[in-house]
């Protein structure tokens, strides 16, 4: 049964989580060692997030699988240090891909952040025409080679 949780509830998951992380969004050249401490290291910053008002990282399982994840960060990077929230970490797991999960992803982390009183996330992205269609804003093209976005919550 497919059910989202917030990961403070699911603490089990978080190990998992920072290693799809640093494998989707990492550098890819290192050695193994390497791999293991970024991992730790993300796994003791997810860990110091859990009670800022501006963090959430949502958890989608079917049963006791995970199928996917999304986060609210208070900044994403350099480039709008002067914007948040921040939408960010959108994955689904390869094999769940092209079912949906996204938009129920989505849904969840957008009524996360109308319960934490945000009206509009930012995000940035270099995927085209993907956001858009969780009604996404198009604001700026950034200096890192994404663009800027919006959505109103």
């Amino acid at each position: 049964m497919l059910k989202i949780f917030n990961i403070k509830d699911k603490p089990e998951y978080i190990e998992e989580v920072c290693i799809l992380t640093q494998r989707e969004w990492g550098d890819k050249n290192l050695s193994e060692d390497e791999f293991k401490n970024r991992v730790n290291t993300k796994i003791q910053k997810l860990y110091g997030a859990l009670d800022n008002p501006y963090y959430c990282k949502l958890i989608l399982l079917d049963d006791d699988v995970l199928i996917g994840f999304i986060s609210i960060f208070e900044s994403d990077g350099d480039e709008r240090l002067d914007l948040k929230p921040w939408y960010a970490t959108m994955f689904v797991k390869e094999e769940f891909r092209g079912k949906g999960y996204s938009k129920i992803l989505n849904d969840a982390i957008l009524d996360e952040a109308r319960k934490r009183g945000f009206s509009r996330l930012y995000l940035k992205s270099d995927l085209v025409n993907y956001y858009e269609k969780f009604g996404a804003k198009y604001i700026e093209d950034l200096n890192c080679g994404e663009k800027l976005y919006y959505i109103e919550v």
